[in-house]
């Protein structure tokens, strides 16, 4: 037995890396546990570049946007480095998209943030590579981006563990245990206590759930994402050319050639349902075919030769919505989940973990991110994935 630590925080992929940042930074003892390696694939914060945008469909989702800006820029310059590469981006809207375009105009309006609604011919006169019917609009954003994933998690680690936290990777946790005035976590043979516990495993959250009679709806899809080398890799500079979604279903996302000369472009929630123990790294050969279908009809200059397509895990709630907050029944745990969004939120919700782990609530709402809201409590609620 070990104790002696305010706060274990059990999963190190970005949004637990974050936790155990801010709380480190905030003079915490925290204890970082990580299943496998540090950085490894098997979930949903390696690969380079995540979107970072401002664009969403309440005006919550944006107040939160622009506070992750924020703390990017606090977590830029504690390391020193560069993290956040604007590009701008475009939302594209197909004539009766099954997104929506309202909501977004109207939640950006709302929080005062400036976009243009750009035609089909404005969207290809700034950018010829697109090829789109006329019905199509353009949501165009001037702070979208990109973030790095791999790196900026690394990142993290590195700084919380240079403010004092024990991160501990290949400790896999067999039990976890509700003492009421304390928390109990095993792993690698080593049982730990702790004022505050942080779950932040993702895809294995219902797992460690399970031990405290606990369960939430989650639903774990494996994804794949894939790499482009254009026959014109300046055309699509970072400079030149935006991050994008294409906002119907099935919904596609892209990016420009950063880093190196192959861009990414993927399908957002297009894959089947697994678990982290089922899941495969093999690609989807029909995902594939699809994605590969969309770049040629409507962005085929992106289209060059295939570079390669890597897999990741999707953990989705029902209503695509976050994670955040104390577990009902078990207020020493906390539960953080990212809902296949959540990377571009994750310097900021670090420290509002820290914040809820150490002060026992933050300043930023989250009430909509509640584990016991209606979404995830009521029995047989519509899933809705696309946002």
């Amino acid at each position: 037995m070990t104790a002696g630590w305010d706060v274990v925080v059990v999963g190190l992929g970005a949004l637990g890396s974050a936790a155990a940042w801010a709380l480190a930074g905030a003079g915490a003892r925290v204890l970082g546990l990580e299943q496998f390696e540090l950085g490894h694939a098997r979930g949903a914060s390696h690969d380079h570049a995540r979107i970072i945008r401002r664009s969403y469909h309440t005006p919550g989702y944006v107040r939160l946007a622009g506070l992750a800006y924020q703390a990017w820029a606090e977590l830029e310059r504690e390391a020193g480095e560069r993290l956040v590469v604007t590009t701008g981006g475009l939302d594209l809207f197909p004539a009766a998209s099954a997104i929506p375009p309202g909501p977004y105009r109207a939640s950006l309006e709302a929080c005062g943030v400036p976009y243009q609604w750009l035609d089909a011919a404005e969207v290809m006169g700034r950018w010829p590579a697109f090829r789109l019917d006329a019905g199509v609009r353009g949501l165009w954003q001037a702070d979208g981006g990109m973030v790095p994933a791999a790196r900026g998690t690394r990142l993290m680690q590195r700084l919380a563990a240079g403010h004092g936290a024990t991160l501990l990777d290949q400790a896999p946790v067999t039990a976890v245990r509700d003492l009421g005035g304390s928390v109990e976590v095993t792993a690698a043979g080593t049982t730990f206590r702790a004022g505050r516990l942080l779950l932040c495993a993702d895809a294995w959250t219902g797992g460690l759930l399970a031990q405290l009679d606990a369960e939430l709806p989650l639903v774990v899809t494996q994804e794949q994402f894939s790499y482009f080398r254009p026959a014109d890799p300046a055309a699509f500079a970072p400079g030149r050319f935006p991050v994008w979604i294409w906002m119907d279903d099935p919904s596609f996302y892209g990016f420009p050639v950063w880093p190196g000369a192959a861009l990414k472009a993927a399908q957002d929630v297009g894959g089947r349902e697994v678990t982290a123990a089922t899941r495969s790294f093999e690609p989807d050969p029909a995902a594939s075919e699809r994605l590969a279908g969309f770049l040629h009809a409507r962005l085929p200059a992106a289209a060059g030769g295939h570079d390669h397509t890597a897999t990741c895990l999707y953990t989705l709630t029902p209503d695509r919505d976050l994670v955040l907050g104390p577990l009902a029944g078990h207020d020493r745990v906390l539960v953080a989940l990212g809902a296949a969004h959540g990377f571009k939120f994750a310097p900021l919700l670090g420290r509002v973990l820290a914040d809820l782990a150490l002060h026992d609530g933050t300043e930023v709402d989250i009430a909509p991110f509640a584990p016991d809201r209606p979404a995830l409590t009521v029995p047989g609620t519509q899933a809705s994935y696309l946002v």
